[in-house]
């Protein structure tokens, strides 16, 4: 395993992150336009990228590890121990872009996954209050006070949402 391995590896990672980002953006887009009907491929699409990724993480570790020993860096060194024991050249910079923009890219991605968490749970307690509103009316009242409960009313459910 060498330099040029670990700096391939990293790059797929980095496309599949940005790949993750976009489809938890396209999930967002679809919870905010209400267009929930598509929601569940969008997820499946979440969890497919999510999937990829972990193979991947396995084999940077590995890649890492190996290479951080060739450098003289402890076996279970990090992207960062790599950097700190780089030998003189590119690859203490090329390591370094790396770990900045996979920071970025998870940073974002935590955010928008919060974000789109927010919005299914509104979403959740609002079906969950009309469920509930439901069997629950009591019609009108008699001249008694007591509640006319005719339970045969039509209902009106948005099926959309």
């Amino acid at each position: 395993m060498g330099a040029n391995d670990v700096s391939a590896t990293l790059w797929r990672e980095r496309e599949l992150l940005e790949l993750l980002l976009f489809k938890l953006e396209e999930e967002q887009l679809l919870l905010t336009a209400g267009k929930t009907r598509w929601l569940q491929h969008a997820t499946r699409e979440v969890e497919q990228v999510l999937e990829r990724l972990r193979p991947l993480n396995l084999t940077r570790t590995v890649e890492v590890s190996a290479l951080a020993e060739e450098w003289g860096a402890p076996g279970e060194a990090t992207l960062r121990d790599l950097i700190n024991h780089a030998p003189e050249g590119p690859w203490s910079e090329i390591f370094s872009n790396h770990l900045t923009a996979m920071t970025e890219l998870t940073g974002q991605i935590a955010q928008l996954r919060d974000s789109n968490e927010q919005f299914l749970r509104s979403a959740l307690r609002s079906t969950q209050e009309t469920i509930a509103g439901i069997g629950n009316d009591p019609g009108t009242y008699d001249a008694s006070g007591q509640a006319n409960d005719s339970g045969t009313g039509a209902r009106l459910i948005d099926e959309r949402l």
